[in-house]
């Protein structure tokens, strides 16, 4: 019987080890989304082909930090900022909440220009959903602002 449980705590202790193991991001003290960080291009059109770094760099889609999450738009030259409350790895991918956007008023309370939500054209404005396709390609599922993958831009 002795033989039995050693048997058993010598196959079982490695194999709850395992399951019961946090994620590899979660061991190296990153967070969930540090894959994705660096910028990204595409999204709003098909992306490139091939693309030189200093080209990719030079106008990025999405940029993806830290604590925060970049992206472009047609009509405007600045890059809309949305802070990251929480990132989650999901099963292929990060599930992103943002900080509840504020809509800023103008004189007499009015909007201002480009008011409404300030998101990525999902379901939510503030959560997004990113979809691991490949190593360095993602997408934004039940985005219509975004129906084209998006790839990284490469290293100098």
């Amino acid at each position: 019987m002795r033989h039995i449980a050693r048997l058993f705590a010598l196959v079982a202790i490695p194999l709850l080890s395992l399951v019961a193991a946090p994620p590899a991001s979660a061991q190296s003290g990153l967070p969930a989304q540090s894959w994705l960080f660096g910028a990204w291009v595409g999204g709003l059109f098909p992306p490139p082909s091939t693309i030189g770094a200093q080209q990719c760099l030079a106008q990025p889609v999405v940029i993806f930090t830290r604590d925060i999450v970049m992206r472009a738009t047609i009509v405007d030259q600045l890059y809309t900022q949305r802070l990251v409350e929480t990132a989650r790895t999901t099963g292929n991918g990060v599930e992103f909440r943002f900080v509840p956007s504020v809509q800023q008023s103008g004189p007499f309370g009015l909007a201002q220009s480009g008011g409404g939500e300030v998101g990525f054209g999902c379901e939510d404005a503030d959560s997004l959903h990113v979809q691991r396709r490949g190593e360095n390609e993602i997408s934004f599922p039940n985005c219509p602002e975004f129906p084209y993958p998006l790839v990284r831009c490469p290293a100098r």
